[in-house]
């Protein structure tokens, strides 16, 4: 039997569970809290989920999330540890953060924020601009979804860096790794995508240490997660002058506080955690997938290294 445990509304779960059972029709169904023999249940379908019911399930075998972050979850110290976890990658869900990379990256670079600011001051100046290919874009995380970036990015023209912990080859984009890599490739980073997983090695990796590598002038757009900036020593460096814009669409809290100084400040575009939602549609058919693989015997897709975070 498959636990759906979430902290969904009744709306959100009369839209998840129908497409779901479509999905998998030969498979029963229960929704939180409405358990019958825990024994029974062997799949959790979950979504912020309450903290210790999973580990009042004897006979799970699999914990499939149905969102691409999985950071909630591992800090949870009831999650069971010997049980599978896997994230969902979903190809709308990375359509979907592609569109909002390359729109926000492109904003950046044809400075429609300089612009905006004009339009409020009732000026009209043309303000130089370089092309694609004398731009260098940044790609924090060069996992699913920043492979998939770093990719688009090159294609648009840019000239395309990306990093993560480990080292990782992508063909015509150069790569960098570890505290060294990470120094040299913020040095040239002229716009910073942020999509890494959010892990205790990452908490926090755009400090204030961090940000003084970017050139001044820079920009950063976070579609990650709030915690790993800290907000104090990004309002500093964008009121110093060091950074031009950031554009953010994940926080520390959330909803983000209506007295927090994000809201008004210039140089800061404040978006809702919309980069890429889930598509409950397409998201059934992947959760889907895993659930047949897991019946049929076949490793399952995209388990969570519990070492890495990811």
């Amino acid at each position: 039997m498959i636990l759906l445990l979430t902290n969904f509304t009744s709306n959100e779960v009369q839209m998840w569970l129908p497409l779901l059972e479509q999905a998998l029709p030969a498979e029963q169904f229960c929704v939180y809290p409405d358990l019958p023999n825990l024994a029974d249940i062997d799949v959790a379908l979950v979504a912020n989920p309450p903290a210790g019911v999973l580990a009042t399930l004897p006979n799970l075998k699999l914990i499939q999330s149905l969102w691409a972050g999985v950071d909630a979850l591992l800090r949870d110290a009831t999650l069971p540890r010997d049980i599978p976890l896997a994230r969902l990658v979903d190809p709308a869900l990375t359509q979907a953060m592609l569109e909002t990379v390359l729109t926000h990256v492109l904003s950046l670079h044809r400075q429609i924020p300089a612009y905006q600011a004009q339009q409020q001051a009732k000026v009209w100046q043309q303000l130089p601009q370089p092309s694609a290919a004398e731009r260098k874009v940044a790609v924090l995380g060069l996992g699913h979804l920043g492979r998939v970036a770093a990719v688009q990015l090159k294609q648009l023209g840019f000239v395309v860096l990306g990093w993560s912990s480990r080292p990782t080859n992508l063909e015509g984009i150069q790569t960098f790794s570890g505290q060294d890599g990470l120094q040299t490739m913020l040095e040239q980073s002229e716009i910073l995508v942020n999509l890494l997983p959010l892990t205790d090695e990452t908490r926090g990796i755009l400090n204030a240490q961090t940000l003084s590598y970017l050139p001044v002038g820079s920009s950063i757009i976070n579609l990650a997660r709030g915690a790993h900036i800290i907000e104090a020593d990004l309002l500093a460096a964008l009121d110093s002058g060091h950074l031009q814009h950031a554009i953010l669409d994940v926080f520390t809290t959330e909803p983000l506080p209506t007295d927090h100084l994000f809201w008004h400040h210039p140089q800061i575009t404040v978006l809702p955690h919309v980069a890429a939602a889930t598509n409950p549609i397409t998201a059934a058919k992947v959760v889907a997938t895993n659930v047949l693989r897991l019946r049929s015997g076949q490793p399952l897709e995209h388990v969570v290294d519990r070492t890495r975070g990811y």
